[in-house]
């Protein structure tokens, strides 16, 4: 991976949620990963139309958020965008983990969020979206 800048989304309708994600997250998760960039959506709707915008390689949603859940948006974006951003979904039950694999995530974060876990995982993924060879979604 290179030193090149990452986007990542991060969707919560709960604008404390979205700064924990970002403060365990930090703006450069690994050595050889980042800066990141971060997007901040309130609304699933603002997720949609922000990845179908492009530019976007990583999101992290809120399975919790109200009214559309993060679940839900992971299985949305899975199904309608081709080349789509990788996907991490916070879950706040670890049995809620079944849902995390129906959404066709592609991690989970349990929510609070550790910052000891929370950026190896974001590295992770990026690291496994860049070997993919995708690129951010570019519309």
């Amino acid at each position: 991976m290179s030193d090149a800048p990452a986007t990542v989304l991060v969707y919560s309708s709960r604008p404390e949620v979205r700064e924990a994600v970002r403060t365990a997250v930090g703006r450069r998760p690994a050595p050889d990963v980042g800066p990141l960039t971060w997007v901040e959506c309130a609304t699933g709707e603002d997720v949609v139309d922000t990845v179908d915008g492009g530019g976007v390689d990583l999101c992290i949603l809120d399975g919790e958020a109200q009214p559309t859940g993060g679940l839900a948006l992971s299985r949305q974006i899975t199904v309608e965008v081709a080349d789509r951003p990788a996907l991490c979904v916070l879950i706040a039950r670890q049995p809620d983990r079944w849902l995390a694999h129906w959404s066709q995530a592609d991690a989970t974060l349990a929510f609070p969020v550790d910052p000891l876990t929370a950026p190896q995982v974001v590295a992770d993924l990026l690291r496994a979206h860049a070997a993919r060879g995708r690129r951010p979604v570019s519309r």
